[in-house]
């Protein structure tokens, strides 16, 4: 009788990391770039590969590929969104008419004028102040609109300290998945070592049920006793769930192994769960006996759950 591979599990599963996390991050300028100001937020979900969309202010372009290149140095999985809000305070600025946009308002408002009367609506004075306050009309910028170039560096230092805590993250929610993922391990590997004793006492009663039917089906016709011998062992070898078992049995050894492993792992992990779940669907079709058939469900069950929780790691 094979055993079960003796493999211990991982300490803690620091090498782990989840796709899904979040982090933000806010600073200031100082000296010659005070009244500058900036929030930075991280976040990803599961994906295939890795998918990452910037969303930067206009005039920040020369920081794109180090963002992409810091990220890509941390991050292998998920698809991922980094946003930068850039502000400044209201020193130095300057109020700009735009003339486009006040021909514009005072268009419409000469239509809504005209169509007040038409229905002999009477509408209160319209002043200054109000056309001002219409969107757009009224342009509030600093005298320089330009972002120094020396913000850059603060903005990727602060990047930086962005996708370290987003990677913290991602390894606490990776070791509480590796939590959950080794407790599936072990049920899986327990109801597979029900399996086994339950197949084999099933053999002989298996054999035994075979023969019967194998009679029934010949019925008064004479068989020869070498040919009916070579059909059950036929039918026996078609039955036997013993492949299967070692194959599951093995699969819990992979599972250990990768929840151990450097680097990420949720690739590897996703197919190992579906060779699992070949195996367990074998063993229920094979079965033939309610024990077995349920232990082969509770299997099934075990790896779904399993496989949920995979589909979460990088």
């Amino acid at each position: 009788m094979s055993q079960a591979p003796q493999s211990s599990p991982p300490a803690d599963f620091s090498n782990l990391r989840s796709m899904t996390a979040f982090a933000a991050r806010r600073g200031w300028g100082e000296g010659a770039l005070e009244g500058y100001a900036w929030a930075w937020e991280l976040r990803s979900v599961n994906g295939k590969g890795l998918d990452l969309r910037l969303r930067l202010p206009e005039g920040l372009e020369a920081i794109e590929q180090p963002l992409r290149a810091l990220i890509g140095a941390r991050i292998q999985r998920g698809n991922l969104s980094l946003s930068l809000k850039l502000g400044r305070d209201s020193a130095g600025e300057t109020l700009r008419l735009q003339p486009e946009m006040l021909e514009a308002a005072l268009g419409v408002l000469a239509a809504v004028e005209a169509r007040a009367r038409a229905r002999k609506f009477a509408l209160g004075a319209v002043t200054a102040a109000d056309i001002l306050a219409m969107r757009g009309v009224l342009d509030t910028r600093r005298g320089d609109d330009e972002i120094p170039a020396e913000l850059l560096p603060s903005l990727l230092y602060d990047a930086e300290a962005l996708v370290a805590d987003f990677d913290a993250m991602r390894a606490q929610e990776g070791a509480a998945l590796g939590a959950v993922i080794l407790g599936q391990i072990e049920n899986a590997a327990g109801l597979v070592a029900q399996a086994r004793p339950e197949a084999e006492a099933r053999r002989a009663k298996m054999g035994e049920t075979l023969s019967e039917n194998l009679k029934r089906a010949l019925g008064a016709v004479e068989a020869d006793p070498a040919r009916v011998a070579q059909e059950l062992a036929l039918l026996a070898v078609k039955a036997d769930v013993t492949e299967e078992i070692d194959r599951l049995v093995a699969h819990v050894g992979a599972a250990h192994a990768l929840l151990a492993a450097p680097g990420p792992v949720g690739r590897k992990f996703d197919f190992l769960t579906q060779e699992f779940n070949r195996e367990a669907n074998t063993l229920c079709s094979k079965a033939q006996a309610l024990r077995l058939t349920q232990i082969g469900l509770d299997l099934k069950h075990v790896i779904d759950q399993m496989r949920e929780q995979v589909q979460n790691l990088e």
